[in-house]
């Protein structure tokens, strides 16, 4: 743990002298979701590779890069590509982001994905709000020797996703006139899609989304009191719900049709956060 946090601290000292202003909420863009950092005004690109310490982004949809600037009135940073426990990275890698944002003083974080929908009330395309999460499945970010300065051996895990901003959302949700979905977000490892054997195991305990990201992240942000808020972008129906075979290309072509709906909606959360 000593070696994970000299070299966060080296990353942060690196990434300090870069940027302008401390971000006030860092956003971490799912597949095909990378289109909001267009958004974002006075911008500085960080690819990862110019990083140190960072890893490197191969999932198709996910570029590689941090975008410092505004968006919504408000000092952001984006992820462009997040890192997936199924691309060979260690947990410890997947959060290594997490935590320097958190060292950077940012108290408030946006995870997006693409996810599956479990749901039968769901549709491609739809945005869900996600209320929990089911993440047994996947080894845990805060596996070995604890990280006393960033948070407690055992942190509690009954309010993951504040309920307050999911209140936010909702509220900002209705003033564009969008509908949007809450749920359950099941963790599933990949990088095989789950069998619909798996989904209807899903689906009796509960989950409405399954995705391959995402709760590894919101474990280390809580881990460190972070604010967190998840959406899920509905990209296709999950295995044995349809009577159709499911490819990557489906969830990026779907992302590209909400990016618009995704991004209003993402700035508005952003501006109207307190």
């Amino acid at each position: 743990m000593e070696d994970t946090l000299s070299k966060l601290k080296q990353t942060v000292g690196h990434l300090s002298l870069k940027i302008r202003k401390k971000p006030y909420i860092a956003i971490v863009l799912g597949s095909g979701l990378g289109s909001l950092a267009n958004s974002i005004q006075n911008k500085l690109e960080v690819p990862y590779h110019a990083i140190p310490n960072f890893s490197k982004a191969t999932a198709p949809g996910h570029e590689g890069s941090l975008t410092f600037g505004e968006l919504g009135g408000r000092e952001v940073v984006a992820m462009k590509g997040r890192f997936h426990h199924y691309e060979g990275w260690s947990m410890n890698e997947v959060v290594f982001p997490l935590r320097v944002f958190k060292l950077l003083g940012v108290e408030n974080l946006i995870l997006t994905n693409a996810a599956g929908g479990i749901n039968t009330q769901f549709k491609p395309g739809d945005l869900m709000l996600i209320q929990d999460h089911i993440g047994f499945f996947a080894d845990n970010p805060l596996r070995g020797a604890n990280m006393d300065e960033l948070g407690v051996r055992f942190p509690d895990m009954s309010q993951v996703y504040d309920r307050d901003m999911i209140q936010v959302a909702t509220e900002c949700a209705m003033k564009l006139q969008y509908e949007v979905r809450r749920g359950i977000y099941a963790y599933a490892k990949g990088p095989s899609y789950e069998t619909p054997a798996e989904i209807r195991a899903f689906r009796t305990m509960g989950a409405d989304a399954v995705g391959m990201s995402t709760v590894p992240e919101a474990i280390a942000a809580r881990h460190m009191g972070m604010k967190v808020l998840g959406i899920s972008c509905i990209t296709n129906m999950a295995a044995g719900v349809l009577e159709q075979t499911l490819n990557h290309e489906e969830v990026m072509e779907t992302g590209k049709k909400v990016e618009e709906k995704f991004s209003k909606l993402v700035t508005e959360i952003v501006r109207s956060w307190s």
